[in-house]
């Protein structure tokens, strides 16, 4: 807009200053060659820093082979032979919308920095965890909470209109499969866009606990100065972290904590018996993204062969469900599912 602006200006000061000594027709001509100069430039710079967010995004996607048509047109086949698909999906579909993961082979976080996330035995037990948690999860939430779905998110959005997909659950805490509003999607292990206390029955968006956190911290800025992790936090320095704020539960003034299955919790039971009820009604199992190393997601994997429903997985390389796969294809979430015909 400010590129604009200022080409309107040159163009009302060259208005101005040549209408005296040029015909109105000439001076239209060079106007509006201006004014395509400006419309030119203002299209490179959208472009480049659309080219520039695709490839920041794209960095943590694993190394991965192009799939060949002839894959593409097979996996197809055995799809349309299922036409009810229970889909499980894990954070390799949103590594194109730039949420990292914690697992892939050279840009996973675990591989990048060896870093293991908070447990949730370490969140309520330790004040000092609980303060580092939310100071980088604070400071990481303008980004997070601003990434979109991509073309994978898309495509099952469109496969649940049109009841392809019988059901979707996801392993990821982003709210993209939400946002992409396909229809219900069972959060596995919940969602970073809630949060909820601890000791009673507060809860509130994630959204309205930042604005909280903004007033408790004035002097803390909410910027992300690195590379951002899969629950949505940054890395910050001690003397960051040492000052922050964590406000109490208005309620009860209790603890507040994410939405989330942190590690070394379980996933609630009756979440638990709502996806074995949606594994059970389907005609197969489509696993997407995910290595499957949490048992949380394997375990529908193996009920799956229990119940005889095929497994079919689409993930960039090895995963724990491999030897029960029917179908497995290596391949890049985002570029296979927009080009399947279902």
């Amino acid at each position: 807009m400010a590129a604009w602006n200022n080409c309107g200006m040159m163009c009302a000061s060259l208005k101005a200053s040549h209408w005296s000594i040029r015909t109105g027709n000439c001076l239209n001509i060079h106007l509006q060659h201006l004014r395509n100069y400006c419309v030119t430039s203002l299209l490179r710079r959208h472009s480049a820093a659309t080219n520039a967010a695709a490839a920041e995004a794209i960095t943590f996607v694993p190394r991965h082979q192009d799939t060949s048509t002839t894959e593409l047109a097979e996996f197809e086949r055995v799809l349309r032979r299922f036409p009810r698909l229970a889909v499980i999906t894990g954070a390799g579909i949103s590594t194109e919308s730039g949420v990292p993961d914690y697992r892939s082979a050279e840009v996973g976080l675990y591989a990048r920095r060896g870093h293991r996330p908070i447990t949730y035995q370490e969140f309520v037990s330790s004040e000092p965890a609980r303060r580092r948690y939310w100071a980088r999860n604070f400071a990481g939430w303008p980004r997070f909470s601003s990434v979109q779905p991509n073309a994978a998110h898309h495509a099952l959005a469109d496969w649940q209109r049109r009841g392809r997909c019988s059901s979707l659950v996801t392993q990821n805490v982003d709210g993209l499969h939400s946002a992409a509003a396909g229809g219900e999607v069972t959060e596995l292990h919940g969602s970073a866009h809630r949060v909820r206390c601890l000791g009673c029955d507060f809860a509130q968006s994630r959204h309205q606990l930042q604005r909280v956190l903004e007033r408790a911290n004035p002097q803390f800025a909410a910027e992300a100065p690195a590379a951002l992790r899969p629950d949505g936090d940054v890395e910050l320095d001690q003397d960051q972290v040492s000052r922050f704020v964590v406000p109490p539960c208005p309620d009860c003034g209790g603890l507040l904590m994410p939405d989330i299955v942190f590690f070394g919790d379980s996933v609630p039971r009756a979440r638990v018996d709502s996806v074995r009820q949606a594994v059970a009604d389907a005609d197969a199992l489509l696993v997407v993204g995910s290595s499957l190393h949490v048992y949380s997601a394997y375990r529908h994997v193996l009920q799956a062969v229990e119940l005889d429903r095929p497994v079919l997985i689409l993930n960039i390389g090895p995963t724990r469900g491999d030897k029960h796969a029917f179908y497995k294809l290596d391949g890049r979430a985002g570029l296979v599912l927009p080009r399947l015909r279902l």
